[in-house]
């Protein structure tokens, strides 16, 4: 049985969904199925049609897209408490990429009656226009750093974004970032090699920790110097 008011505490915790009035808070959760993810299950696919607007409950999604030549690559991170999905639903084009569950995952779908019942209410309407321009400022922002800053600059600031939970922007700061090395080389779409010996001069410069599965953020302020290289 699904213990609503959880769902409800939980969710609002994020700064988006908190923000909107608590009747439609309530409408969204009401109106949404809880769906549970296995390791590596796949939440959609790249070319699947849009079926719903999603709220991540607990654990952690990927979301990839394969290369020319195989390999895979790390668009975003999201995590507990992020809604995503949107954009397929207001332009009604298939997912442009791969959603999958990295270990135990459950999160709420708001199918695609509910969401445009939803969007006939100005207040979530423009809920989710703020939404969208939140991931349009932070796509420029990669944009920008893929042309104009050096390695060691993108590195330093996709650090900083996922110490924040990558594009779920949590407004808590948490030193320890639970990410693998060939995984932060996949989101940055340079080599493990490169990757590797970036990191090592961050940590002989104190700005970091490396350690297993994980890189630890010790000095913030030192990281942001670096993000204007």
């Amino acid at each position: 049985m699904v213990d609503t008011d959880a769902l409800l505490d939980g969710l609002s915790r994020n700064g988006w969904f908190g923000a909107l009035p608590l009747d439609v808070r309530e409408q969204m959760i009401a109106g949404a199925e809880l769906v549970r993810l296995r390791p590596g299950e796949m939440l959609f696919r790249q070319g699947d049609a849009p079926s719903g607007l999603y709220g991540l409950v607990s654990g952690t999604l990927k979301m990839s897209s394969l290369r020319e030549d195989g390999r895979e690559a790390i668009l975003a991170v999201l995590e507990q408490g992020i809604w995503f999905g949107e954009i397929s639903l207001i332009d009604d084009q298939p997912r442009t990429h791969d959603a999958t569950a990295v270990g135990q995952v459950e999160v709420l779908v708001l199918q695609r009656a509910a969401f445009d019942l939803l969007m006939e209410r100005a207040v979530f309407a423009r809920a989710v226009a703020q939404l969208m321009a939140g991931r349009i400022r932070l796509l420029y922002g990669i944009v920008e750093d893929a042309t104009l800053r050096s390695t060691r600059a993108r590195i330093a600031r996709r650090l900083l974004l996922l110490a924040r939970g990558d594009i779920t922007l949590s407004p808590l700061k948490r030193p320890r970032v639970p990410v693998s090395q060939e995984g932060l080389a996949m989101m940055l779409g340079i080599s493990r090699q490169t990757l590797s010996k970036e990191l090592r001069l961050l940590s002989d410069q104190g700005a970091i920790v490396l350690g297993y599965g994980y890189i630890e953020v010790v000095s913030e302020a030192g990281l942001g110097k670096l993000t204007l290289a």
